[in-house]
């Protein structure tokens, strides 16, 4: 074959790699061949992270260093064997996405550059139903990954009062991560509403260092935010074992409850990785067995607005206006005189569906 290129074996197929000696990550020299190896290494953990879901991938043509790409509907050129599922974004557009259901899926994603492998919470035979609760540990100014652990123990308190089963990993960026399997019963509006309930409740007992602000400037310093909109429709994020787009190759890496408040960041890369999955196997293996219910948060929501007054919180700026959203304003910007209540601005208060974006 060509010296640019290769053929190599994923999961019993063979995928062709081009430019394999292209250098990725340039704080250890890793290649686009590594990054495909790395992927194979850990193949029964990143293809259970993607099976069945549609897929927004970043893609690095020219490695981690250079321009990102991201790509959400599935690039031209992908063999016949390379399988996709619609989805509808939050404009009413539609896309086909990819569709893991084999290692040779993402070996192929590779091929086409991609680092990051960004899933959405909904499966192909239900993509309006998300099956998984993420609930995202988002650090802010003022506070780290260390705070992120910190909270994640009562993250995992709550859980555990709740009968869920959380499945903690690191962000492979700042933050920490966890998924919990729920039964595909609701749409993304009510599984939104439960992660943002669940927000609130952790922040009622770690006030001073929780938030679930959506705009930055009420969030102050030192606080973590909980990130409820990564419930949103077409909101997605890396997933476990994907690589992270920086020079020093970090994964977004699956860990135990008692083993996430002495881990670091920099503890897994795309070079540890593979001997810490050749050692313990894939750490979420048990999670589509763990399916939870999302009734008990929907009944705390309920209870939070009739007893507390809290409803519901802004989305992004890309999504339509929401019945009973607040309005889509920072606070700071906001003349009440030039709003209703419900977040219209009055010039559009006959047109109560008015995209605020």
């Amino acid at each position: 074959m060509p010296g640019n290129e290769i053929e190599i074996e994923a999961g019993g197929r063979m995928v062709r790699i081009t430019n394999p000696d292209r250098v990725y990550f340039s704080a250890r020299g890793e290649t686009k061949l590594d990054l495909a190896n790395y992927y194979i290494s850990v193949g029964e953990g990143i293809v259970r992270a993607l099976r069945e879901r549609p897929c927004m991938l970043h893609r690095y043509p020219g490695g981690v260093d250079g321009e990102k790409i991201y790509q959400k509907r599935l690039p031209k050129g992908a063999p016949e064997w390379v399988e996709t599922v619609e989805v509808r974004f939050p404009s009413g557009r539609t896309a086909d996405e990819l569709c893991v259901v084999e290692l040779a899926d993402v070996v192929w994603g590779v091929q086409m550059s991609t680092v990051e492998f960004h899933p959405w919470h909904s499966r192909r035979a239900n993509t309006e139903h998300p099956d998984e609760l993420r609930i995202d540990l988002d650090p802010g100014p003022g506070a780290g990954f260390a705070d992120c652990k910190q909270v994640a123990v009562t993250v995992h308190e709550v859980l555990d009062e709740l009968g869920a089963v959380g499945w903690p990993k690191t962000s492979g960026s700042k933050g920490v991560h966890v998924y919990v399997r729920i039964e595909p019963r609701f749409g993304f509006r009510e599984v939104r509403r439960a992660a943002l309930t669940f927000a609130r409740e952790v922040e009622r007992r770690l006030p001073a260092l929780v938030t679930t602000k959506w705009w930055k400037e009420e969030r102050g310093e030192g606080h973590v935010f909980l990130d409820y909109n990564q419930n949103a429709r077409d909101r997605t994020i890396a997933s476990a074992y994907s690589v992270r787009g920086k020079p020093w190759g970090p994964v977004s890496a699956p860990v135990t409850w008692d083993e996430l408040p002495d881990v670091d960041m920099e503890d897994f890369t795309i070079a540890t990785m593979p001997a810490r999955f050749a050692s313990l196997g894939d750490l979420h293996a048990g999670i589509d067995d763990a399916v939870w219910d999302i009734e008990p948060l929907l009944e705390w929501a309920d209870r939070d607005e009739r007893d507390h007054g809290l409803g519901d919180a802004p989305y992004p700026p890309n999504y339509p206006k929401q019945d009973g959203e607040p309005p889509r304003v920072q606070p700071s910007r906001m003349n009440k005189a030039n709003w209703t209540d419900d977040g219209v601005r009055r010039e559009h208060a006959d047109e109560p569906s008015q995209p605020l974006d």
